[in-house]
């Protein structure tokens, strides 16, 4: 059962599987496991493919690149002559300065998380020819497709809640990185009503419904930092559905992460939920029910909504070059079912 019981922190009810005013299209415009536009294995250059066959042990003669992602980044399931299986990412240092230390953060972090949690586990980096690569344990998976089949929404949200309770005391090594704070990441990327508010910003479209609910949404979005100051433990920062992968004995697998911060696990878990509700589920009452939010100010969800709608419409405007050309379609995507969600939840109708 998908985690159905508990209370709703909504005032104004939904019935499952039905949207109201703001009316956001139920699924996005294309597939999460189709989303990304990356680099072909031949298209690497030849020395780079060279050097991590040599790390790898054996000629690679098969490369299923990777579907799910926003990034241009080379990541592919590799394997080589003696049977083995290997995930690469690849990035150019020159073409992608960003995406190179975003890896190199990855395979720091992947080397300090707790033994046991469902995620790949580092074997080497390397850099060479002008590219840094990330090597890590292949897992056998499919991204979960929408709407989300309740087994696999299940053993998702069991995943979650087993990371973030083994990330709650965070590891000392973790620590030892010097994580951001979800409450400074909030301030400084995260909230942009306000900027629409002070005109420091162009506005989104907002259907009419919300249209005149600025100031509220401003009020709401600037309760996260307070919440999330408050949060000793850590969170995986970008849990969506790309970033998941889902085995043949269907468990859940954790990847990408790169933007661990510390902060509440609620914070991922509302994200995450934006293609629940899409899917048409009780997306409050499994909330509610799930161990994460347990403790969570009552409107902590709101004001996650607030701050996720914002951030995503306003990036949709202004997504990098450098990314897949099919983010801007999907932040808009998921700012629709965020401020729909928070629609309903606040009886803006």
């Amino acid at each position: 059962m998908v985690w159905q019981s508990g209370s709703v922190a909504a005032h104004c009810a939904r019935t499952p599987g039905q949207h109201g005013g703001v009316s956001p299209t139920p699924l996005p415009p294309v597939p999460y496991h189709a989303s990304a536009l990356r680099p072909s294995w031949p298209a690497l250059p030849a020395a780079l493919r060279a050097a991590i066959a040599d790390r790898l042990g054996a000629p690679v003669v098969t490369a299923r690149v990777a579907g799910a992602g926003f990034t241009r980044g080379f990541a592919a399931v590799l394997g080589t002559a003696d049977g083995g299986r290997a995930f690469v990412k690849a990035a150019s240092a020159v073409e992608q300065p960003r995406l190179v230390d975003s890896y190199a953060r990855e395979a720091a972090i992947l080397d300090r998380l707790p033994v046991g949690l469902p995620a790949p586990r580092p074997r080497w980096t390397l850099y060479e020819a002008g590219w840094f690569v990330l090597c890590s344990d292949a897992v056998d998976g499919h991204t979960p497709r929408l709407p989300w089949a309740p087994a696999e929404l299940d053993a998702t949200l069991a995943g979650y809640a087993q990371v973030a309770a083994a990330l709650a005391d965070p590891p000392a090594g973790l620590s030892a990185l010097g994580l951001p704070h979800l409450a400074d990441l909030a301030r400084s990327d995260i909230l942009w009503w306000e900027e629409v508010a002070a005109g420091r910003e162009p506005p989104p479209a907002l259907p009419e419904p919300v249209r005149d609910r600025l100031p509220e949404l401003v009020a709401l979005e600037s309760r996260l930092p307070r919440y999330a100051a408050g949060a000793t433990g850590l969170t995986h920062g970008d849990l969506r559905v790309d970033n998941v992968l889902i085995d043949a004995d269907g468990r859940a697998w954790f990847c990408d992460w790169t933007w661990v911060c510390h902060g509440p696990a609620w914070f991922d878990l509302a994200g995450l939920l934006l293609t629940a509700y899409a899917s048409g589920l009780d997306a409050d009452r499994i909330f509610a029910a799930h161990p994460v939010a347990a403790g969570a100010p009552p409107d902590a969800l709101d004001a996650t909504l607030a701050a996720l709608a914002g951030y995503f419409l306003t990036g949709a405007a202004a997504a990098p070059v450098t990314a897949s050309p099919h983010l801007p379609a999907h932040q808009r995507w998921s700012g629709e079912q965020a401020l729909d969600w928070l629609a309903h939840r606040q009886c803006w109708r």
